[in-house]
């Protein structure tokens, strides 16, 4: 089945058209899923891209597809190296946030456990520290923005990471970082 998964991804290339093709066929064939994601970790760079591309877009549909193998993606999201792969890693990193801190019952938020949060966490850290795109420290912010209402450590240091990169940083991360410090402000 794997085998099937690679060619399939073989197919895709940056147009959305492509990565939404794919998707479709995986949102009717719930069986391939599983192996989309051990794709997303694969040691070809271009296949961990595609497959992550495609990944975000099936997420979004059906995040909760996403838990019988939540060990694997929260273990091995900080390994991704491809710009690609990271952004979208970060995009589902994100709905798995806002789904998890929604005032709603839901399984994401009864499947993912203290280490899943702790390993996004730290991941989400040090792609706000490290030589990201802005959108990964976006999604990274925001993350670590609504983490932060679970475990207060965060808070502080993000607000540090924050004003420090301020000055640093393009006109896109500052009006995210001033977003951010803002509701921080509010928290507070």
């Amino acid at each position: 089945m794997k085998n099937c998964i690679y060619d399939k991804l073989d197919y895709v290339n940056a147009l959305r058209e492509r990565r939404k093709q794919l998707s479709e066929e995986i949102l009717s064939t719930p069986s391939l899923f599983p192996d989309l994601v051990s794709a997303c970790f694969s040691e070809d760079e271009i296949i961990s891209t595609k497959a992550c591309w495609v990944l975000e877009f099936v997420c979004k549909e059906k995040l909760y597809w996403i838990i019988p193998s939540i060990d694997t993606f929260t273990a091995n999201i900080r390994t991704l190296k491809a710009d690609g792969a990271i952004r979208s890693a970060g995009k589902v990193c994100e709905l798995l946030c806002e789904r998890y801190f929604d005032k709603h019952p839901n399984q994401i938020k009864k499947s993912l456990t203290e280490e899943h949060l702790h390993k996004i966490t730290e991941t989400c850290f040090d792609w706000l520290i490290g030589n990201r795109k802005v959108a990964v420290k976006a999604y990274a912010m925001y993350c670590l923005f609504l983490l932060g209402t679970k475990f207060e450590w965060i808070y502080p240091e993000l607000r540090l990471i924050l004003m420090q990169g301020y000055g640093e940083h393009s006109a896109a991360y500052r009006s995210r970082a001033k977003h951010i410090l803002d509701k921080l402000a509010g928290e507070t």
